[in-house]
């Protein structure tokens, strides 16, 4: 009892950051900074303006669904669909704009619908029936996709100058529209998770679920809005990708899902469900853009690629599970 008080003194900002949902935010900038150092050693290109350019203008679609994807871990599940129904939304992106006519606003809102439909049928499932939401986002996976293959004939929708202009930097910085407003995503979902009542709620299910209900809790209520968002938020990163690309590919977004995963993980979410914060899986995406980028420049090929970044993920999942161990975090 005697330690109990004082040891509130000892680390006030820490505690703060904690309360944040930020605990683990400079060992994030730590890794991100080591990260470019190295690569800045091994390539002579790499510290340059235009290498940071293409890092930040190149990640708002991943951004977007990796903010989605840290509140479905958080509440304790998992989509695996993002990817396709990234590649969906943007194929009816296309379609809406190059065969019907409609303005870019108008097209992104019916992306915008799909993706949320698609986010409904997956939280339904998974809270009217408690099917796990693994095989409920695989089988979503597979829909999307085909979906997406069908609508367009498997063909590529160039749209050009209409969408481009949201990933053209602009302004003495260089920093697209794009990457502006997935910042506001992610800090708007900082925002929801740490300073709202929802957010609460969202860790309090994650955390242990029939206690949450015997709370008086909507559980169910609570994943499927998480599956809702998700979905949203995919489907806004395929407006980002189709201004980056000017195409709408039905292909677009295959493995985009793992790479939201590896950013949530390395951000410090726990797979396990109830912590998480959205800014440290913006950092996680940035850690995973600047790994590839990194990489890309040395030299490493593709399958060199994907061992890395998965041994990463890896890591990450093993660091995740010894910080909750030392914790107690894992007895629940």
């Amino acid at each position: 009892m005697p330690d109990a008080t004082p040891s509130f003194h000892r680390a006030p900002g820490r505690r703060r950051l904690r309360l944040a949902g930020l605990g683990d935010l400079p060992g994030l900038l730590g890794v991100l900074l080591l990260l470019i150092l190295v690569f800045g050693l091994a390539s002579r290109n790499f510290w340059t303006w235009r290498t940071l350019q293409s890092v930040v203008n190149q990640v708002p679609d991943l951004v977007v669904v990796a903010v989605g994807m840290t509140a479905v871990v958080i509440a304790g599940g998992i989509d695996l669909s993002v990817g396709s129904v990234l590649a969906l939304s943007g194929s009816v992106l296309g379609i809406a704009m190059t065969h019907w006519g409609w303005p870019l606003g108008l097209s992104a809102a019916l992306a915008l619908a799909v993706g949320a439909g698609c986010g409904l049928v997956n939280g339904s499932i998974c809270a009217a029936w408690r099917v796990p939401s693994f095989i409920v986002t695989l089988g979503m996976l597979e829909i999307a996709r085909g979906l997406a293959y069908r609508i367009t004939d498997s063909q590529t929708q160039y749209i050009g100058t209409p969408v481009e202009w949201l990933a053209r930097p602009v302004g003495g910085l260089g920093i697209s529209p794009a990457f502006l407003a997935c910042v506001a995503i992610v800090l708007a979902g900082q925002i929801l998770l740490t300073r709202t009542v929802w957010g609460r709620h969202l860790i309090a299910v994650g955390s242990n679920e029939p206690a949450a209900r015997l709370s008086g809790l909507a559980t169910r209520r609570i994943r499927l809005v998480t599956f809702v968002i998700s979905g949203t938020l995919a489907a806004a990163g395929a407006v980002f990708q189709v201004a980056r690309l000017s195409t709408a590919d039905p292909n677009g977004g295959i493995g985009l899902e793992l790479a939201a995963i590896a950013a949530v993980v390395i951000g410090g979410t726990s797979l396990m469900g109830g912590e998480g914060s959205v800014v440290r899986s913006f950092l996680g995406v940035l850690v995973v853009a600047v790994l590839q980028a990194g990489l890309a420049q040395v030299g490493a090929s593709e399958p060199t690629k994907r061992v890395l970044t998965g041994s990463v993920i890896v890591l990450a999942v093993i660091a995740d599970l010894h910080r909750r161990d030392r914790t107690g975090g894992g007895s629940r």
